[in-house]
């Protein structure tokens, strides 16, 4: 997540929101420059902040892309062309870093007692339009695996 126009606002907003879609564990937020900012065209910074999401319902990733959206326009986010205005001001912007995925297989065992074993495994894909990483993306990520038990 991040914002760089009333983070201390919209932030605690958006956690609330994301909250309300299962267990949350949170890293430090971040406060660094905006990385397209230049020198002739300053721009304001931005307060960071990884969450690791583990949903109560399942959704696919395009229902989940989409009600992050929602949470954007909840809190006023304003998607424009940059041309016209030189300062962007970016109330919300929620990505998607990472996507653990939980996977069933089943396998007979023993043909003759047809007995079902269900295996599970846990995968992370990467976002490949996030990645490499930034340097306040890689430190949250860092973060949360080593404080919480949600990343192994």
């Amino acid at each position: 997540m991040g914002s760089n126009y009333h983070a201390d606002y919209y932030l605690p907003d958006a956690r609330e929101k994301l909250a309300t879609f299962g267990r949350m564990q949170l890293s430090t937020s971040f406060q660094n420059p905006d990385f397209t900012a230049t020198q002739e065209q300053p721009k304001p910074d931005y307060t960071n902040q990884c969450a690791y999401l583990s949903l109560d319902t399942a959704m696919s990733l395009q229902e989940l892309q989409q009600a992050f959206k929602l949470i954007e326009s909840d809190c006023h986010r304003q998607r424009f062309i940059e041309a016209q205005t030189s300062i962007k001001q970016v109330t919300m912007d929620i990505d998607i870093l990472l996507i653990q995925i939980g996977l069933n297989q089943n396998s007979l065992s023993n043909k003759s007692i047809s007995t079902k074993i269900i295996e599970y495994s846990e995968q992370w894909i990467i976002m490949a339009d996030r990645y490499p990483f930034k340097a306040h993306e890689t430190a949250g990520v860092k973060e949360l695996i080593l404080k919480s038990g949600f990343i192994g």
